[in-house]
């Protein structure tokens, strides 16, 4: 799969915190399986499946994977761009597929998102706050997608006193001081690909002030593939990229960045 020097060293906790094992992208169940094969190939112990994103079915799907595989944990919800779908008999189907052995670790992605506005922003809002309430109901923390809302996601969050369940803000590609506003109401972020890009000055910037017990690192796969392996599509196996250049601003090795990422993502999905 790889012809590069793996960049964290064998036997260091690697966790993707933030992937779709999705059939939709992955082809079919031996696609996903070889998926994780190769996640676990180059050190990644446990993946976070994220159960939204491709409609309601995507919770089924990821439930399925994480059935599968002992490595790897679910997480259901709707995401903002399918929130046109949302309906309360919908979400207590997705919540009824956790078992004690295949439990629902979060609810989401779920949040707002203004940049593609492919639901109405009044149904995104709806089907925000209703899984919100859903997951301060059952106790489970909350994945967040927030792309140009202009802070309105953050005001939900505070609306409905997310934060006391756990808020983690996935794919964070905000500023400096909106991490700081989400850190200081005690949520995290989860660093993606993108602080491996060229342009990703901000998000580097972000990653070395981040508060360290705050971050998570993820793949966000099939999108925002890390360099060095750009044009290819993004897959568990390369989280420890992100966990590298991490370390890199911050001064520091790609082993004791994976490692904190790893309890951090034990600690919030409670695993």
């Amino acid at each position: 799969m790889n012809d590069i020097a793996p960049p964290v060293l064998p036997g260091t906790p690697l966790i993707d915190s933030h992937c779709h094992l999705d059939t939709r992208v992955w082809e079919d169940d031996a696609g996903v399986d070889a998926v994780v094969a190769r996640a676990h190939a180059a050190g990644v112990s446990h993946m976070i499946a994220i159960g939204s994103g491709y409609g309601f079915t995507s919770g089924h799907r990821a439930h399925a994977v994480a059935a599968r595989h002992a490595a790897v944990h679910a997480a259901v919800g709707l995401h903002p761009h399918d929130a046109a779908e949302f309906t309360d008999e919908r979400m207590a189907d997705l919540i009824a597929l956790g078992t004690p052995e295949t439990p629902i670790l979060a609810l989401g992605e779920m949040g707002l998102d203004y940049h593609y506005d492919y639901a109405p922003r009044d149904q995104q809002r709806l089907a925000f706050r209703a899984q919100l309430a859903l997951a301060r109901e059952l106790g489970l923390p909350v994945i967040i997608h927030d792309r140009e809302s202009g802070g309105e996601t953050l005001d939900v969050l505070d609306e409905m006193r997310a934060w006391d369940t756990g808020v983690l803000f996935h794919c964070y590609t905000g500023d400096v001081a909106y991490m700081q506003a989400i850190t200081a109401r005690g949520g995290l972020i989860s660093i993606p690909g993108i602080v491996t890009f060229k342009n990703g000055d901000t998000m580097r910037e972000v990653a070395a002030k981040a508060p360290i017990d705050r971050i998570l690192i993820e793949t966000d796969s099939p999108f925002l593939t890390p360099i060095p392996f750009r044009g290819r599509k993004n897959e568990p196996a390369y989280v420890g990229y992100v966990a590298a250049k991490i370390a890199e601003v911050r001064g520091t090795t790609p082993e004791a960045i994976a490692e904190v990422a790893a309890e951090n993502t034990r600690r919030y999905f409670r695993f």
